[in-house]
């Protein structure tokens, strides 16, 4: 058994066997504002107590305030986060950023900006939308390159956040970016991402690129779904449809209400954890300047 990836919340490795599996894909849904993303930053710098480079977010969110990954990275780990839009990546007359340990890689990378609106097919008309295709279609080397980039330094975490729910998600921008990020990127072998990011100029890199090889058997990844409902029970009862994401990933972690006489309280519940045993158990949790704080039990 490979070493457990801790999430940065001791009492929720215990409920997960030890941590998550290294190599995998694990969904933590609910609604807006329940806590996913605070969870989020602290799997990405839990990796320094097991001697590991931090890790790095996709930001995939387009509607509302942007997301407070720098306060709480601030608050939680007196980290200076640093995100950037795709257009501010390093860049130069070559590649040889990507290689270059002494150039400071960007804790995040903003995809889609915050546009306020939800970028899915069926709320834009057809010019809205190959506007947005043609604005993702320049935007994604910088993807792949922000990802490479981070693989061939070490780093192994990654969180997606910013997944907003869809009817379809094949008409779903969102479900696009990280269908590409996870499966051709993270996923995929070495040499065949720097291919697709370096493109002709593969073979003027070809060394750096062996002497950078790295398994893709080791990146792990937390995708962050908000979802329409709010209360636990309803994520718990609703079915997993074929081609859902809860369904196509190891691991599936629901956050949500819970009615407690006149209060509404947090919960949180492991819907599946394949490859370990997992506490099947309900548990409490709260928000406080230290962030998440589960229940013993």
């Amino acid at each position: 058994m490979p070493e457990r990836l801790s999430t940065g919340n001791p009492t929720l490795d215990q409920m997960l066997g030890g941590g998550l599996l290294p190599g995998t894909l694990t969904v933590v849904a609910g609604a807006t504002g329940i806590g996913k993303t605070q969870l989020g930053i602290s799997y990405l710098f839990a990796g320094s107590s097991q001697n590991e480079p931090q890790g790095a977010m996709l930001d995939l969110s387009a509607r509302g305030d942007s997301q407070n990954h720098a306060g709480y990275a601030q608050r939680l780990f007196d980290a200076d986060w640093r995100s950037v839009a795709p257009d501010t990546m390093p860049s130069g007359s070559g590649n040889e950023w990507v290689f270059d340990s002494e150039v400071r890689m960007p804790n995040s990378l903003n995809m889609l900006g915050y546009s306020g609106r939800r970028v899915v097919r069926d709320q834009m008309d057809p010019d809205q939308w190959n506007e947005w295709q043609r604005q993702l279609n320049r935007s994604l080397n910088k993807m792949i390159g922000f990802l490479y980039g981070h693989l061939v330094r070490g780093t192994r975490r990654f969180v997606i956040d910013g997944i907003e729910p869809s009817d379809r998600p094949e008409d779903s921008l969102q479900m696009e970016l990280f269908e590409y990020a996870y499966h051709r990127v993270m996923r995929q072998e070495h040499d065949w991402v720097a291919r697709d990011l370096l493109r002709q100029d593969f073979r003027h890199y070809a060394d750096q690129v062996t002497a950078h090889a790295y398994s893709n058997s080791e990146a792990a990844c937390l995708l962050l779904c908000t979802t329409p409902e709010s209360m636990l029970d309803q994520l718990i009862d609703r079915p997993l449809a074929n081609g859902d994401l809860g369904a196509l990933a190891n691991t599936l972690i629901y956050m949500g209400k819970i009615r407690d006489g006149l209060q509404m309280r947090r919960g949180l519940y492991i819907a599946k954890h394949r490859g370990s045993q997992c506490d099947d158990n309900v548990r409490l949790f709260e928000i406080d300047e230290a962030g998440l704080q589960l229940s013993a039990g």
